[in-house]
């Protein structure tokens, strides 16, 4: 590879939320997802030159950010967007949650499906939203859709939109077409509007594709909204920047008001360099080679399961990097598991719970990191379960 995706980078006393919120220099984090790798060079270089210029001040984002955003999407995954659709915004999160207000009223409904990433929950409520939830069923070591409770609670009049985690967290779901298009024709029989989040869109493993929802056709395209951003797979998290791409003019004008009203219409100008840098031949070259790392991470975690620790299943990972586990056999409930993996052994993983009560027996592991910390983490956590099983 060209690049070292084995290298350890210290980052505690950097201000990472990942490492410094942990008690103790021997702890292991693999919970919040972001990376432990240095981002691609090519963007490390376009933030010197702009540190260079020693001016910071209100950013006007230049044409030359919509076209890399264009680009970037049509060559890697075929999707046309035009310039007029892209509304920039600080975050996913933020994003989410402006798209709900300027959809909802205080009282409508919102389905999701669980388990499924925890600010989904949060967005929801902030607006005076009611969650409904519509569990993905468990097959083997995969998931799938419940498409007949999904129409179900769609049916629902008071239930206006539908948040679509494309590629799924934490359940590892690629979303293949046909199950893109069986969702999104449920949803327009009820007029349903489909917000897809897909941040985790370029972190998808060997032998699976990425489609993005609103480029299955006009329909499509015109009755949903679409969340994106750099920074999961650039580990770009900290320079706060994302976009919305949505088709209908009347819906950009009330989603910018919202985004006025929350006050997230500012983003910053390193998170604008950043995107145009990422965005690039090298930025693709460097996320093919990151995507094949992460998939041996993956299956070192499968072969060290398969050999030491058989009782506790993993669910089929393709796409992003987050590893889920099956940890019922040890008959604690998640949050259990947590607080004693980070006591016991300064392991920190999340909680199945944060994503629903579909993730209760489950935990979620951050596998974008260095292999040795990978190893290091089953070590931990064989060790835990040893333990554990042998008081039972």
């Amino acid at each position: 590879m060209k690049y070292n995706f084995d290298e350890l980078t210290d980052r505690r006393h950097t201000g990472s939320y990942k490492w410094d919120s942990a008690v103790g220099e021997d702890v292991l984090p693999m919970w919040v997802a972001d990376m432990d790798f240095q981002t691609v060079p090519v963007i490390i270089e376009a933030l010197q030159k702009r540190v260079a210029h020693g001016i910071f001040g209100y950013t006007k984002v230049p044409d030359t950010y919509y076209e890399a955003i264009i680009r970037w999407f049509s060559r890697q995954h075929g999707w046309s967007i035009d310039h007029e659709w892209i509304q920039y915004t600080i975050g996913v999160v933020p994003a989410l949650s402006a798209i709900i207000k300027a959809m909802t009223c205080p009282g409508d409904k919102v389905v999701v499906q669980t388990p499924v990433y925890n600010c989904f929950f949060s967005s929801i409520r902030n607006n005076g939203c009611e969650i409904v939830t519509s569990p993905l069923l468990r097959e083997g070591d995969t998931y799938r859709v419940d498409y007949a409770d999904l129409e179900e609670k769609v049916s629902d009049p008071k239930v206006k939109l539908f948040l679509l985690c494309n590629p799924h967290n934490p359940a590892g779901r690629v979303w293949t077409p046909e199950e893109l298009r069986c969702m999104g024709e449920i949803c327009f029989r009820h007029d349903v509007f489909v917000v897809a989040d897909e941040i985790h869109c370029e972190l998808v493993m060997p032998g699976y594709v990425y489609t993005p929802f609103a480029s299955l056709g006009e329909k499509f395209l015109q009755h949903s909204a679409t969340c994106i951003s750099p920074s999961k797979a650039f580990n770009l998290a900290g320079l706060q920047i994302a976009n919305i791409v949505l088709w209908s003019e009347e819906l950009r004008k009330k989603v910018d008001r919202a985004i006025n009203i929350n006050e997230v219409c500012d983003v910053n100008p390193f998170g604008v360099a950043a995107l145009i840098a990422a965005y690039s031949e090298e930025g693709a070259e460097w996320l093919k080679q990151l995507n094949a790392y992460i998939a041996g991470n993956y299956q070192y975690m499968q072969h060290f399961c398969n050999e030491r620790l058989p009782q506790f299943p993993l669910i089929k990972l393709e796409g992003t990097y987050l590893a889920w586990m099956d940890c019922s056999v040890l008959a604690l409930n998640a949050e259990e598991i947590e607080t004693q993996l980070l006591d016991e052994e300064k392991l920190w993983l999340n909680a199945g719970t944060m994503y629903g009560e579909a993730g209760e027996g489950f935990m979620r592991w951050n596998l974008a990191c260095p292999r040795s910390r990978v190893e290091e983490g089953l070590r931990r956590f064989s060790c835990f379960v040893e333990k554990k099983l042998k008081k039972n």
